[in-house]
């Protein structure tokens, strides 16, 4: 009978990692819940079970290896908290689900969670008296456990008639989600909800029949059980995961399956290699211990190394489908993306170049946005940091139409930076200046210098020319975002609830809106930014649309006009800290002065000023909002009472 006591033991070990694995994994899932998804109901009661499941199998875990019987009994009652403290959790998630499908919690409902909470904590009360539970059997078949009393037979019937009334709400559930992708993760979640109820299960018989005339098929039926549940928990996880968020499915399933993989399979499977090291060692008579350590440091980084390796290729298999092209192109670009950093390290390579090809003392480059010309970069001696001199530099590159590829002004040496999109019947557009400090030597270039020179010219202005082309596909992103979102959201709302989509909603959050008049004022005496914004949508513009004929634009206009006299402060206006705010509105996008024209006029650094512009153009925000949530009350007060 050896090789049938050694077939148990087999078993029992790898019931033993079955068992820690499933108390990692469930306290990975807890994070994961905790941190991804923390707001939505069904997500809180599912961290709930989870707990109870982090519970129940790290208690047996650790009560497995014990040695002393006061140890493993400790483990033993701390494994029955989560045992009874399942039932009530169980019932509260599916009573979160419900309701999430447009079945709000009733009195009905709330009061039996609220119950079945009550009455499970008070059967906490009795693990320790030995009444739920007797004492500790150590001589027990197929292990040593807690003894059954006539509580623990009816807290076994109380198990299954709670688990039955939540599966009663689970098929409630899944009747009432409509569409074939909420129906299948319904479908999920249900059969991935036997997880707690199997991975108990085993526990309760512990005491009984079978449990000691059987120990192979009580082993077999605990191993069995053991990865079943870590299976369905891992599945019931990614059905929760879409609960309470509005990305897209690629995300979710993406962002899951690294957690599980650099969490959970990591961990268990280096426990595993572990354990059966050590157990393979005490088997055999063989000191293995020293080698431990090092099976568990190289499993880590073979599993992280191949996690890194392999990872993203499943990712595309599985996820990407039919949009592989599109969001490898994306990649692509998060890859490649020429920084501001990467840029400015490029123009530096360029300047000092040109600074040892010419021999000069210094050099600068400076681009043409839309608030002037401002300076990138310096390198050496430099007169671009006179304001007049950078004033008059901005006039040369913006009144003199094409300019020619050299000019000089004082003792620099002006190389205009063109882009390469300009047609041939076009003037070229100029994308900035590159100044060379040279003094007298311009006429003493010899024709490799003025090679070298228009080449490292021609390439600067491809660097500018890029990082332009960057800027625009962000801002065209961040436009297109915040719809994008909007989408998602209704998306999220209404996978298990078909009412979801109809339900009023907000178009805007608050830095959505802030972007959006940040867009507007940019562009407040017209262009794309503002006949294209999304602030057009706003009940509180199509109100005064009316007012101004039809014309949306003026009444886009009127509308941020309104909300920037809120900003104003009472009195006659002056140039103190209390209108530092209004006065920039003002100066910056209803007169359209230059930054560092207010800069000086208010006695601040441009630094500052960013900075109390981004905080203005936040109060004009708040302002639209609470004009728009007055136009939504004005409208709901007013609308016909139907006989």
């Amino acid at each position: 009978m050896n090789w049938l006591q050694g077939l148990i033991d087999l078993i029992r070990t790898i019931s033993d990692i079955l068992t820690a694995g499933i108390a990692i994994t469930a306290f990975s899932l807890f994070l994961y819940a905790m941190t991804f998804n923390l707001r939505d109901r069904v997500a809180r009661s599912f961290a709930s079970i989870l707990i109870c499941v982090i519970i129940v199998f790290t208690a047996e875990a650790l009560g497995g290896v014990a040695s002393l019987p006061q140890d493993i009994e400790i483990w033993l009652r701390i494994e029955w908290l989560g045992v009874v403290l399942l039932p009530p959790t169980y019932l509260h998630f599916s009573d979160a689900l419900l309701e999430t499908t447009g079945r709000p919690s009733r009195w009905k409902r709330r009061w039996a969670v609220r119950m079945v909470y009550a009455f499970s904590l008070l059967l906490l009360i009795l693990i320790p008296g030995n009444l739920l539970v007797g004492p500790l059997d150590m001589a027990a078949q197929p292990a040593p456990h807690l003894q059954r009393t006539i509580l623990t037979e009816l807290f076994t019937v109380y198990y299954s008639i709670i688990m039955l009334l939540a599966w009663i709400n689970f098929a409630r559930s899944y009747i009432r989600t409509v569409t074939p992708a909420s129906r299948r993760r319904m479908g999920y979640l249900v059969i991935g909800a036997l997880a707690p109820a199997l991975g108990s299960f085993p526990f309760l018989l512990f005491g009984s029949t079978i449990a000691g005339n059987f120990p192979l098929a009580f082993w077999t039926i605990a191993m069995v059980s053991n990865g079943l549940v870590g299976f369905l928990l891992i599945l019931m996880a990614y059905a929760v995961a879409f609960f309470g968020v509005s990305w897209s499915d690629r995300v979710v399933k993406t962002r899951l399956l690294k957690w599980l993989l650099r969490g959970p399979v990591t961990a268990s499977l280096t426990l595993a290699v572990t354990t059966m090291v050590r157990r393979t060692g005490l088997v055999f008579g063989w000191d293995l211990q020293s080698f431990v350590p090092i099976f568990m440091v190289v499993t880590v980084i073979i599993c992280e190394y191949a996690i890194t390796l392999f990872a993203p290729f499943g990712e595309k298999w599985l996820f990407y489908g039919n949009d592989q092209q599109d969001l490898e192109m994306l990649k692509t670009l998060e890859d490649r993306l020429l920084t501001r950093n990467d840029l400015l390290e490029f123009l530096e390579m360029i300047l000092a170049t040109v600074m040892d090809r010419l021999q000069a003392s210094g050099a600068y480059l400076a681009a043409l946005s839309d608030e002037g010309l401002e300076l990138v970069i310096t390198s050496g001696k430099s007169s671009f940091n006179d304001q007049e001199v950078s004033v008059e530099l901005e006039k040369i590159i913006t009144q003199n139409g094409d300019l020619p590829d050299l000019l000089k002004r004082g003792d620099d040496l002006l190389i205009p930076l063109f882009g390469r999109d300009s047609k041939p019947e076009q003037p070229r557009q100029i994308l900035g200046i590159m100044g060379v400090n040279v003094v007298d030597k311009m006429g003493d270039f010899d024709v490799e210098q003025k090679k070298s020179l228009a080449i490292l010219a021609e390439r600067a202005a491809m660097a500018l020319n890029d990082r332009q082309l960057q800027i625009e596909i962000f801002k065209s992103m961040e436009l297109l975002t915040t719809r994008v979102d909007y989408i998602q959201r209704l998306r999220a709302r209404g996978r298990y609830d078909s009412e979801g989509v109809l339900r009023e909603d907000e178009l805007f959050e608050k830095p959505d809106l802030s972007i959006w008049v940040k867009d507007a004022l940019t562009h407040y005496w017209g262009g794309p930014k503002f006949t294209e914004n999304p602030l057009m949508d706003l009940q509180v513009v199509q109100a005064a649309t009316i007012r101004h004929e039809g014309n949306r634009a003026n009444a886009l206009r009127s509308i941020l006009r309104e909300a920037i006299e809120v900003v104003k402060p009472e009195g006659e206006r002056r140039f103190t800290a209390e209108w530092i705010l209004y006065n920039i509105l003002e100066m910056k996008f209803l007169e359209g002065r230059k930054v560092r024209e207010i800069a000086l006029r208010l006695s601040m650094s441009e630094a500052d000023l960013y900075r109390k512009q981004r905080v203005a153009i936040e109060a004009v925000a708040e302002a639209v909002m609470e004009m728009e949530h007055e136009t939504h009350a004005h409208a709901s007060s007013t609308l016909p009472i139907q006989k």
